[in-house]
C-alpha cells in the first residue's frame, strides 16, 4: 500500500500581510499531479488544514476543491484536525463524505476513528486522532491521573486496542519530544506539550502533523512530513516535500520524499543596496519570490524598502547588517522572560523562596496547571 502523508496546509495563511492563497492553490495542484503520477492508495492530511479555527471563505473553498479532486481519483483520504483547526468544523459532513472515500476525524470522544483499508498483503488499520490536550482526555477518563501530554496520549492510544498482528497507522497532530521546531509553529508553555515517542511504539507508521520541517523522530516510521510551503523566514533553507510511505508485509515499511517546488520561493538575499539593484545581479532571477533582504551598507539608505520593492515586489522584511547594528545587538541584554516559560519562572521563584528546586512531580504539576489555565482562558 502506498500512502501520501501531508499536513499543516494552513490554508488562508498570510505571511507579513501577503495572502498565500494563490501559492496554496498552486501547491495543492502539484500534490494532485504527484498523486496522478505515483498512484497512492491513500492520502493522509495530519491536521492544521486551516490557519485559523474560523477560516476564510476562500480557504474553505480551496480545501473543498482539493478534497473533491482527491475523491474523483477514488483515493482513501484521511483527515484530522490540528491545533489551528476547529475540530467541529473539520468533522462537519464526515459521515456523508465517507461514501466518497473521504474520512474526517470526529471530535475526540474518548476513542479514535478507525478506518480499515485492504491491499495485497491484508488489512491496514488507520486510527484518526485529532489534536488533543490533557483536559480533553481527562473528561472521558475521570478516574485516571492524566497530567501531562504523554499521559493523555498514552491513555488515548491504550483505548484504541491496536491489534499487534495487523499493520497499523496512527494519524495524529502533536509535538513529539526531540523534534526540531521552526518559527512558524505555535509553541506551548515551557514545552509542556511534549509527548514521549515511546507512546506510539505499537504502530507500524505514525503520520505526524504540527512540526513544519520534514523529519523522523527516533525512527524512520515516526515522521513529520512538514508543510507543503515555507511559512516563516526560519524555513528559507528547507526543501518542502510529500512523504511517500510504502507498506508491504508487516515490518516492511519504506519512506521517501517527493520534492514540492512552489510558485514563489521564500529566501534571503544580502548585499549592499548598489549590489542588489544592479541589473546583472537580479536579471534572470525570480524577483517575485518572498524575500528577506539584508543590506550590508554602513550608511543609511533612505526609503530603502520602497525603492527595493520596485525590483523585488514581495519583500517580507528588511534588515541591516553592519558595524553599527552588530554593536547595538551586542550591547543589548536579552529579556529572559521571552525565553522562559511561566512554569520555569515560577520554578525560579519557588527556589528563591524555599532554598531548593521543585521536584520533578511538582514541576510537572505546575506546568500542567499553567496549561489548564491557558485552556480555560480560550
Amino acid at each position: 500500500m502506498k500512502i501520501f502523508h501531508i499536513s499543516d496546509l494552513h490554508l488562508g495563511k498570510r505571511l507579513n500581510d501577503y495572502s498565500l492563497i494563490d501559492d496554496q492553490k498552486y501547491i495543492l495542484t502539484k500534490i494532485i499531479n504527484a498523486a496522478d503520477e505515483e498512484k497512492p492508495d491513500a492520502v493522509i492530511i495530519a491536521g492544521d488544514v486551516y490557519d485559523k479555527s474560523v477560516p476564510s471563505a476562500e480557504a474553505v473553498a480551496l480545501f473543498d476543491d482539493f478534497l473533491c479532486r482527491l475523491a474523483r481519483r477514488r483515493l482513501t483520504v484521511l483527515v484530522i484536525s490540528g491545533n489551528h483547526d476547529s475540530p467541529e468544523r473539520i468533522a462537519f459532513g464526515g459521515r456523508l463524505m465517507e461514501a466518497s472515500g473521504v474520512h474526517l476525524s470526529p471530535v475526540y470522544d474518548g476513542s479514535a476513528e478507525k478506518v480499515t483499508v485492504g491491499d495485497a498483503y491484508g488489512e491496514v488499520d488507520f486510527y484518526l486522532l485529532p489534536f488533543i490536550k490533557p483536559a480533553n482526555v481527562r473528561r472521558f477518563f475521570p478516574d485516571e491521573e492524566i497530567v501531562t501530554y504523554t499521559d493523555a496520549l498514552r491513555r488515548a492510544v491504550g483505548a484504541m486496542e491496536v491489534d499487534p498482528s495487523k499493520r497499523s497507522v496512527l494519524v495524529t497532530h502533536q509535538f513529539v519530544t526531540g523534534a526540531r521546531r521552526s518559527d512558524s509553529e505555535e509553541i506551548s508553555v515551557g514545552g509542556a506539550d511534549n509527548v514521549d515517542g515511546a507512546v506510539f511504539d505499537c504502530f507500524d507508521y505514525v503520520a505526524l502533523g504540527h512540526i513544519h520541517g520534514p523529519q523522523n523522530v527516533g525512527r524512520e516510521t515516526l515522521r513529520y512530513c512538514g508543510t507543503p510551503l515555507k511559512y516563516s523566514l526560519s524555513e528559507a533553507g528547507d526543501t518542502k516535500s510529500i512523504t511517500s510511505v510504502e507498506m508491504k508485509e508487516k515490518g516492511n515499511t519504506t519512506v521517501r520524499e517527493i520534492p514540492l517546488v512552489p510558485m514563489r520561493d521564500l529566501r534571503e538575499i544580502r548585499g549592499t543596496y548598489g549590489q542588489l539593484t544592479l541589473r546583472e545581479n537580479y536579471e534572470g532571477t525570480a524577483t517575485d519570490d518572498y524575500l528577506h533582504v539584508v543590506l550590508t551598507d554602513e550608511d543609511d539608505v533612505p526609503d530603502a524598502l520602497a525603492r527595493l520593492r520596485i525590483i523585488y515586489p514581495n519583500i517580507l522584511d528588511l534588515d541591516f547588517d553592519n558595524a553599527r547594528t552588530r554593536a547595538a545587538y551586542n550591547a543589548e541584554l536579552p529579556d529572559l522572560s521571552r525565553y522562559r516559560s511561566e512554569a520555569e519562572l515560577f520554578g525560579d521563584f519557588f527556589e528563591k523562596q524555599n532554598g531548593r528546586p521543585m521536584t520533578e512531580e511538582q514541576t510537572a504539576r505546575v506546568a500542567a496547571l499553567f496549561e489548564k489555565i491557558k485552556e480555560e482562558s480560550l
